[in-house]
């Protein structure tokens, strides 16, 4: 088969505090290096805010947010994450789970915003994610996250400047998440490919890698190939599951 004249393009909507995202892009990347055409596929990665409303300094513990969301023991609290923790485990990722801090992200995704415009948003989303799931430092820190950007490769400078203007790139963060609204993501991750298939939550990879084929096969509306009742996703309301 011929190679299309366009890359096939994968759009993954996600979010830093989305434990099943940070798996579920493994998971992708897995399905991604076993399909064969792999080398004409484009990922682009869009924002979804998990809690939109939550304002900027509102941090906490993770275990105690957990608990009083859902009205858990903080013990109950812990063997959820321990189920999460082992399937990220199985990913080969580490996964902290007490110690990490929760917040809004809106500026983490301004800041990728800003890395995708310099082709570092991949490099700077897999520093997130390491940051606020395999690390006790809090990436909801204007200093960590300046910190883990410089270190994708971007200038300091410049991540300052987003940060000390709160439009700068709001309007991207918000269209992100009108277009998740419009093709009825209603959770992440969600990964949609050339706008035909979609696949929700943290599938295994052969399912990444049988979307990419039938993507390819016949570049219609949007066909969801799996939906978030097969794989772990978390909602709009930050329930994760």
């Amino acid at each position: 088969m011929t190679t299309p004249a366009a890359p096939l393009r994968v759009e993954i909507w996600s979010d830093v505090a989305c434990p099943w995202c940070y798996v579920g892009k493994a998971r992708f990347e897995k399905g991604l290096e076993a399909f064969a055409h792999r080398d004409g596929v484009e990922v682009v990665h869009r924002s979804f805010e998990l809690d939109p409303n939550r304002a900027k300094g509102d941090v906490e513990q993770v275990v105690d947010m957990l608990a009083k969301k859902y009205g858990r023991t903080p013990e109950q609290v812990r063997a959820m994450e321990e189920t999460v923790a082992s399937n990220a485990h199985a990913e080969g990722l580490a996964y902290v789970t007490e110690g990490r801090d929760s917040g809004s992200t809106f500026d983490i995704h301004r800041v990728l915003h800003l890395a995708k415009e310099r082709g570092l948003q991949s490099e700077l989303l897999d520093l997130a994610y390491r940051t606020n799931f395999a690390e006790t430092a809090s990436v909801f820190d204007d200093e960590v996250l300046v910190g883990i950007a410089v270190r994708a490769g971007l200038e300091e400078a410049e991540v300052r400047a987003v940060l000390a203007d709160p439009t700068a790139y709001a309007d991207a963060v918000r269209a992100d998440e009108r277009e998740a609204a419009e093709l009825g993501a209603n959770g992440v991750p969600f990964f949609v490919f050339d706008r035909r298939y979609g696949v929700s939550g943290g599938q295994p990879a052969e399912v990444f890698t049988q979307a990419l084929e039938q993507a390819w096969q016949g570049r219609s509306p949007l066909v969801q190939v799996a939906t978030a009742a097969d794989g772990e996703t978390c909602d709009v309301d930050g329930n994760c599951s």
